[in-house]
């Protein structure tokens, strides 16, 4: 019988606990930190720190009851131990210390990013190679994904992620937190061809992505827009469209590019929270030319289903971590890479 695996995510807003067997989600549960962080237009990473610490005996507490299965009944405890803030971080890794210590099963450390890279094999069964666009508010690269453990980063951005971007936008036009679906709900009633916004980088050879001069666009966009020193409804709900289909496009495009780049791969997957717009997928998808993977909704966003069954590909592979295992603020996947964003004390950014 394959192991039952408690997965604890607590990397940013979302603190979550999950348990699997195998590739059977036994049960997921998230508690969200959205009304905490509201009024301050974007993550306090005090709060957030200070919520998961109260959070995840709660989360882990109702994952297994509602898994019907208790502590001792675990084989192993997989933990995000980075990237991400470090005080949510930390939290997690010493509540599965607790945990691990307490019942005496095994602790595993899982890269965060690598958590959403492999989500299209629990959801889908991908076989390795497979592409990988992870797309979120702190991350967005190209990745090609060999192994549990075996990455090799085709491209990435070089300053802002897309979901940094859509949040930002989303405060530019005062819009509420989280931006991305608030960007996207207004963006339905929009025309996104009415402002000519750029695409970056389309014309450099490569993957690398940039969307800073983007969100500074659409600044002037609203600028231009205003009316009385407000921004009317239609054009707001323009912007949204315009800036939304500049994203798409974008992507779109650096998919094909990172596609060329990887004829053996056995398909082509999307994840991490961007990857759950509408528009965003539907670009990618019509320029894929073989089996395009992108998981439930619910899986895109951050949660503990895809860290417990990381942690089962560790698992299997023999990986144990002992006590000291250490948070970490920063953990880039490949990392024979050069830093896309820089580097220092703490290791490099991506």
């Amino acid at each position: 019988m394959a192991p039952l695996i408690l997965g604890l995510e607590s990397s940013c807003d979302d603190t979550a606990a999950a348990i699997l067997r195998g590739r059977d989600i036994v049960s997921s549960v998230v508690s969200s930190q959205s009304d905490l962080h509201a009024s301050y237009g974007g993550v306090v990473p005090e709060i957030a720190a200070r919520a998961h610490v109260e959070k995840l005996d709660l989360c882990t507490e109702a994952a297994l009851e509602e898994a019907g299965v208790a502590l001792s009944d675990l084989d192993a405890i997989a933990v995000t131990a980075g990237p991400g803030l470090i005080g949510g971080v930390m939290a997690g890794v010493m509540f599965a210390k607790g945990l691990a210590a307490a019942t005496g099963a095994p602790l595993i450390g899982v890269n965060h990013l690598a958590g959403h890279a492999l989500t299209p094999r629990l959801t889908d069964g991908a076989e390795f190679p497979y592409l990988m666009l992870l797309v979120s508010g702190g991350h967005c690269q190209f990745l090609r994904v060999e192994g549990p453990e075996t990455f090799a980063r085709l491209g990435g951005t070089i300053d802002d992620a897309p979901g940094e971007a859509f949040d930002k936008v989303a405060r530019l036009l005062g819009l509420p937190q989280p931006g991305g679906p608030a960007v996207e709900r207004e963006a339905r009633s929009g025309d996104g061809g009415a402002f000519a916004l750029p695409r970056p980088l389309l014309d450099r050879d490569g993957c690398d992505l940039s969307f800073s001069g983007l969100k500074t666009a659409v600044l002037r966009a609203r600028d231009l827009s205003l009316v009385g020193g407000a921004l009317p409804r239609q054009a707001r709900a323009d912007i949204c469209a315009s800036f939304q289909a500049a994203v798409s496009e974008t992507l779109a495009e650096k998919a094909r590019r990172a596609l060329m780049l990887c004829p053996d791969a056995t398909a082509f997957a999307v994840a991490g929270g961007v990857a759950a717009n509408g528009a965003v997928r539907a670009a990618l998808e019509g320029v894929c030319d073989r089996p395009f993977l992108a998981p439930p909704l619910a899986l895109c966003t951050d949660n503990g289903a895809m860290i417990a069954w990381a942690g089962g590909e560790l698992h299997a592979l023999g990986r144990r971590d002992g006590m000291d295992l250490s948070p970490r603020p920063r953990w880039p996947l490949d990392t024979r890479a050069a830093p896309l964003l820089g580097s220092g004390k703490r290791g490099a950014k991506a």
